[in-house]
């Protein structure tokens, strides 16, 4: 088994349409660094209520608008109808952290389908919306309630959201990529913290960079890595990730323009459709799915 080279861990929640919008980019970077590259994530926990967002101005109708405007902006599919109330993250980043200490090989699929339903228009605090995606995670959905309520899962989610309002000193020279909280500033998401196993080396990327930013800072940090080359079909990209895909998704993993992506995906894959665009898999996967 190959040794990473960095560990990147991701400051980020559930609910943040920043964070889904930079999927496409974490992709893209798995498929050029793969092994090379260890994965942690981090809950921001963005709100504990939904009165978090109203006492902040920040209703229903608001959320639409910055959703469609997001949505034009990054091109992921995100459902901008008018919901019947706000929800909160904070369940949503208790499933995960509880994912991460009682079924790891889970938490990063759990994230997905809770982002996945929450985008395409579900409560992501409501416990069916949860129950849900862990089902399509593979996680017994009783056993994760149940472990959501254990001492040692709220301790770890609380030293997530810590970590996240405690920004390394670096971070503050992108100080626009850090928000307000009651005790000062704090990561948004996603933010990266990039570590460099071999001597220690750590650098802070606060907040949604444009792709070059990550790319040449990991061509720094380790110069004699090879990259892959970028994907040869649209096919290759759905088998690789295993999961139903964006085609933003899939046309930064490319290395091609969302409307190649779009055409290609349209002659082997099926869509379900959310937003302006939706989420591709192949027949064949989405058989299983509906056998399963």
């Amino acid at each position: 088994m190959a040794v990473a080279d960095v560990r990147i861990t991701e400051f980020t929640d559930a609910g943040c349409p920043w964070a889904f919008s930079a999927e496409p980019f974490r992709r893209r970077l798995d498929w050029l660094y793969g092994e090379h590259l260890d994965w942690r994530t981090r809950m921001v926990g963005l709100s504990g209520s939904p009165e978090d967002y109203l006492d902040k101005g920040f209703d229903p109708e608001q959320q639409s608008s910055a959703f469609m405007k997001i949505a034009s902006d990054h091109g992921m599919p995100i459902d901008t109808s008018v919901r019947p109330r706000m929800a909160a993250t904070v369940p949503a980043c208790r499933a995960v952290v509880a994912a991460r200490l009682r079924a790891p090989d889970g938490e990063r699929a759990l994230l997905r389908r809770l982002r996945v339903r929450h985008f395409s228009g579900e409560l992501l605090d409501e416990p069916d919306t949860i129950a849900g995606a862990a089902t399509e995670a593979g996680i017994d959905p009783g056993r994760l309630e149940g472990w959501m309520a254990e001492e040692e899962v709220e301790a770890a989610l609380r030293e997530d959201m810590e970590m996240s309002r405690e920004p390394m000193p670096a971070a503050r020279v992108l100080d626009d990529k850090l928000a307000n909280w009651s005790g000062g500033r704090r990561y948004t998401c996603p933010s990266f913290e990039i570590l460099r196993l071999a001597d220690g080396v750590r650098i802070a990327v606060p907040g949604f960079q444009p792709f070059a930013v990550y790319d040449v800072l990991l061509a720094n940090l380790v110069p004699g890595v090879a990259r892959r080359e970028p994907a040869g079909s649209v096919e290759e990209v759905l088998r690789w990730a295993g999961a139903p895909l964006a085609t933003k998704e899939v046309a930064v993993v490319c290395d091609i323009s969302f409307e190649d992506a779009r055409e290609a995906l349209g002659r082997v894959a099926e869509e379900r459709h959310v937003g302006f665009d939706g989420f591709w898999s192949l027949p064949e996967a989405s058989s299983l799915r509906r056998a399963a």
